[in-house]
C-alpha cells in the first residue's frame, strides 16, 4: 500500500517520491514537466509511484520558484456561441499538457465589461492572455496597458491593424467577399447584408460585401444593409424588415452563423422558399449549421486552428527569454455550401 512519508495527513512532497526511488528531486520535476531528457524507463517508474502516492504538485510553491501562476486568462465576447466555446476547448487541450489551466471570462460584446474582465486578470497576475475584443478599432487603450505591464497576449477573430501585436484568424474582408460571391455565383441580384456592429469584424464583412457586389457592378440600395447583432433573435427581427424592403432581396449574407439561423426562421415564417426565393449563408462554420431544418451554407473560419495556434504562439510568448517579434497568422476561410443556398440552374 502506498504510504505518506511522516505519517498523518501531511501531503506527499516531490521529495517523497524522488528519495522512494533514490532518484533527484530535479528529476522528478522534470517528469512532470514533460522534459525530453528524462529515459522512458525513468519516465515510467517516477509517474508510477507519483499515481501510487496520489502525489499533487504545490502549484503554490511552483509559482514561487518559477515566477509564474500557470494560468492563462481569455476573454471572448460570447462564451454561447459555439464558435468560442471550441476556439476555448482547442485552447485548453494545447495548454494542459504544459501544466496550464485556462480562465475564461465573458465580456458579452461589451467594451466596459471587456476592460474590467482584463483588469481583473491582469490583478491576478496570469502568465499569458488570449482575447477576441469587442473593443471598438480605435479603443486600444487596454491592449497598450496590458503591454505595459509587460504580460504577453494575443489577439484572435477581431484584428487591430493599428496595434503591432501578435494575432491569429482569418480575413473579415475575405469572408464578407467569399459570401456574397457565392450568392452571385448562384444567380442572386438583389442581395441584402445583416451586418454586425462597428468592431473589427462587422466594418470587415461589410467591406468584403460591398467588394463583391461592385466587382460585378451590381448596385444594391443602402438599405439592403440593416444592421443586426450576433444571435439568432436579431436575425429573426431583422430578416422580417429585410422581407418589406422592395423588390425583395433574393439572397442575404448573414453577419454569422446565429444571425443566419434567425433569418432562415423568418423567411420560413413567411411562407417563402430557401434557397428558390431567398438563398442564404452566414460565417463561422458552428456546429449546428447542418443540423437546422434548412442546413446553412456557410464560410468556415477554423475555430479549432485558430485556438491551436493562439495557445501556441502566446505559449512560445510566455517562455521566450527575449520578447519575440509579434505574429501575424491569417487562416485561409473556406467556402461551405449546404442546401440554404443551392439553387437549381446554378
Amino acid at each position: 500500500m502506498a504510504r505518506r512519508r511522516g505519517g498523518g495527513n501531511r501531503p506527499v512532497r516531490m521529495k517523497d517520491v524522488a528519495k522512494d526511488l533514490n532518484v533527484s528531486v530535479v528529476t522528478v520535476s522534470k517528469v512532470l514537466r514533460k522534459h525530453p531528457d528524462i529515459s522512458p524507463a525513468t519516465r515510467k517508474r517516477v509517474l508510477k509511484r507519483i499515481k501510487e502516492l496520489d502525489y499533487q504538485p504545490n502549484w503554490i510553491a511552483r509559482s514561487l520558484v518559477t515566477r509564474r501562476t500557470y494560468i492563462i486568462g481569455l476573454v471572448v465576447p460570447d462564451l454561447m456561441h459555439s464558435f468560442f466555446a471550441e476556439i476555448a476547448k482547442a485552447i485548453a487541450q494545447k495548454v494542459r499538457p504544459k501544466g496550464y489551466i485556462v480562465v475564461i471570462a465573458n465580456s458579452d460584446e461589451d467594451p466596459k465589461s471587456e476592460r474590467q474582465e482584463i483588469e481583473l486578470l491582469l490583478a491576478r497576475r496570469v502568465d499569458g492572455m488570449i482575447v477576441a475584443s469587442a473593443q471598438p478599432p480605435g479603443q486600444t487603450g487596454i491592449f497598450k496597458r496590458i503591454r505595459g505591464r509587460e504580460m504577453p497576449f494575443v489577439l484572435i477573430d477581431r484584428l487591430f491593424p493599428t496595434l503591432d501585436v501578435s494575432y491569429v484568424g482569418v480575413s473579415d474582408e475575405a469572408i464578407g467577399e467569399m459570401a456574397t460571391e457565392h450568392l452571385i455565383e448562384r444567380g442572386c441580384q438583389w442581395i441584402a447584408h445583416i451586418r454586425g456592429h462597428q468592431i473589427t469584424t462587422g466594418i470587415g464583412r461589410l467591406k468584403g460585401y460591398r467588394s463583391a457586389l461592385e466587382r460585378h457592378a451590381l448596385k444594391v440600395p443602402d438599405r439592403y444593409v440593416v444592421k443586426g447583432g450576433y444571435g439568432d433573435t436579431t436575425g429573426y427581427d431583422t430578416m422580417k424588415k429585410l422581407l418589406r424592403v422592395k423588390p425583395r432581396p433574393d439572397g442575404v449574407v448573414c453577419y454569422n452563423d446565429p444571425v443566419a439561423a434567425g433569418a432562415i426562421k423568418a423567411i420560413v415564417e413567411a411562407g417563402l422558399d430557401i434557397p428558390s426565393d431567398i438563398a442564404v449563408i452566414g460565417a463561422g462554420n458552428v456546429r449546428y449549421s447542418d443540423l437546422l431544418r434548412i442546413p446553412l451554407s456557410t464560410v468556415d473560419q477554423s475555430s479549432g486552428l485558430i485556438g491551436e495556434q493562439s495557445a501556441e504562439l502566446l505559449l512560445e510568448l510566455i517562455e521566450s527569454k527575449r520578447r519575440p517579434c509579434p505574429q501575424k497568422i491569417l487562416l485561409s476561410p473556406k467556402l461551405i455550401v449546404r442546401d440554404s443556398s443551392k439553387r437549381d440552374g446554378f
